[in-house]
């Protein structure tokens, strides 16, 4: 046997390692950014640095044109960075893949391509059957915000978003507390002398954890209410102080709201709607001219006297408590949010890219999986999960087995 092995050397016959198979695309990844249609919606999902990136690894961008100008982002910002910019919608949404925040329109859906790709939010519950049932007719692979995760598990537009609004509600609080907003005209923290102001967070989870952070900056007193210990625990962990936290229950929060300026509402529901846990006989006991911000609105809200409001006309009173119920509260800060958005999805693009496609997406990364919304089958995380009575992991586990 070593003789024939010599022998095979001698004439140059020697084994040599394989490359593996790597898939060609017969043509570049188009991605679409169409303008958004709600005038409540500033952001945008990729911004000019973004395409730039994504224009210098080969893949073409289609703007609709003043899609990000709400985000201070020009036509021309984009066009710069290697984008088409478009006056024709129909052109951005025959892309292979879409980008949008809120959820397409019939018009605009009927615009999509067979086979193509939407990533936006979903909101899937709010849908109706013909959303559906359109989305599985032209076999789109939709990718749903809420429910995207990466690799270790965590939801990062969640997270980022409500890392935003947290940042945010503090300082909305202040604007509404001041004299010119017919508030109580207190300055958020106090100072020397005056008493600082009262401020009890509802829920301890990404947007109470900043919503604190940012109170605690400004010199105010914070308390903390959560039905779960281990959350409560890790928040004054990552806050690195010790603050006020307590279990959700009636004596202990109804005294502690009758002594706040400001009540954030930040608990959200692990499953369906929210529990209302201040009652409208709460808020009646609240100091007048104090403000309610209900960050969890877009899931029913904690407290029974919110409602849903919009950037136009974000305030309302009720027992001359005031109530800021505004849903997507990262919209105010449009730049911000689309700087956040951005850098979560430019990453995703570029490796849909490199495999080729949002399918062969699905079949490299399970974490990707999780967010998608696929015609096969006719499963949804939430829709059809719900319709054929199976829970979230059943039905993970069957769109893993499709795959």
């Amino acid at each position: 046997m070593p003789a024939e092995i010599d022998q095979l050397t001698a004439v140059g016959l020697i084994p040599k390692d394989s490359p593996s198979k790597v898939r060609k695309r017969d043509h570049s990844l188009v991605i679409g950014l169409p303008k958004e249609v709600s005038p409540q919606e500033k952001r945008v999902v990729i911004t000019p640095e973004s395409v730039g990136l994504l224009s210098n690894n080969g893949i073409s961008v289609v703007v609709e044109a003043g899609a990000g100008l709400q985000s201070k982002f020009s036509d021309q910002d984009f066009s710069d960075a290697g984008a088409k910019v478009t006056s024709s919608k129909k052109e951005v949404f025959e892309s292979e893949v879409v980008l949008k925040i809120d959820p397409p329109t019939e018009e605009e859906l009927n615009y999509m391509t067979t086979g193509s790709c939407l990533m936006s939010a979903l909101q899937l519950e709010r849908q109706s059957q013909e959303f559906i049932q359109t989305l599985n007719q032209k076999k789109i692979t939709a990718v749903a915000f809420e429910y995207l995760e990466d690799k270790v598990g965590g939801m990062p537009v969640v997270r980022a978003m409500s890392e935003i609004a947290g940042s945010t509600v503090m300082l909305i609080a202040s604007e509404y507390l001041s004299s010119e907003n017919d508030g109580k005209g207190l300055m958020m923290g106090g100072v020397t002398g005056v008493p600082p102001t009262q401020v009890v967070i509802i829920g301890a989870g990404t947007v109470a954890e900043y919503a604190a952070r940012t109170a605690l900056g400004l010199g105010a007193n914070i308390k903390i209410f959560d039905n779960h210990i281990y959350k409560l625990r890790r928040l004054k962990q990552l806050l690195g102080q010790q603050v006020y936290t307590s279990t959700i229950d009636n004596f202990t929060l109804n005294q502690a709201l009758s002594e706040a300026d400001v009540v954030i509402g930040a608990l959200r529901a692990e499953k369906g709607r929210n529990k209302i846990v201040v009652s409208e006989e709460m808020v009646a006991n609240m100091m007048h001219g104090s403000i309610i911000i209900d960050v969890a609105i877009d899931q029913g809200g904690c407290i029974e006297t919110g409602r849903m409001t919009s950037h136009d006309k974000p305030v309302y009173k009720v027992h001359d408590i005031t109530h800021y119920c505004v849903p997507n509260i990262a919209s105010r800060v449009a730049r911000t949010a689309s700087y956040s958005l951005s850098n979560i999805f430019t990453p995703i693009i570029l490796q849909m890219a490199d495999l080729g496609g949002a399918e062969e997406m699905i079949f490299n990364y399970k974490w990707f999986l999780r967010g998608v919304y696929t015609y096969r089958g006719s499963l949804t995380n939430a829709y059809m999960g719900r319709k054929f009575g199976i829970s979230h992991k059943e039905l993970q586990l069957l769109l893993a087995a499709r795959y």
